[in-house]
């Protein structure tokens, strides 16, 4: 999607940088260190490769995340959280206490948590 140079509401920003279905999972699964594609895909079963591909480009792109390119054979890559992804980190704890406590009163099930 990427990022345009005006919004009409800084929420529209907020939903290009980090909205979505996966970015946000992403960025859980990056909150306690680095990790390779591979870890992420297998945190993420349900994203295909492409699009967990695009999304990390995405994130980069954005500067919440960074890539580091290892020089083995074949190459090692990890993407991690930059200053920017930290500071998102509390917010992040807010949505999914928020998260539980929406489907604690409303009977639905969260597994993996």
């Amino acid at each position: 999607m990427g990022v345009k140079n005006s919004y009409i509401c800084s929420l529209g920003l907020t939903i290009d940088l980090i909205g979505g279905k996966w970015k946000l999972m992403i960025l859980w699964y990056l909150i306690n260190g680095s990790k390779r594609f591979g870890e992420l895909k297998k945190s993420i079963p349900t994203i295909s490769q492409k699009v967990l591909t695009e999304q990390l480009k995405e994130l980069e792109s954005s500067r919440i995340i960074s890539r580091k390119v290892y020089p083995t054979v074949p190459a090692t890559v990890e993407y991690s959280m930059t200053d920017y992804g930290e500071s998102l980190i509390p917010l992040i704890h807010d949505l999914c206490d928020w998260t539980k406590q929406y489907a604690g009163e409303n009977d639905i099930e969260i597994s993996g948590d």
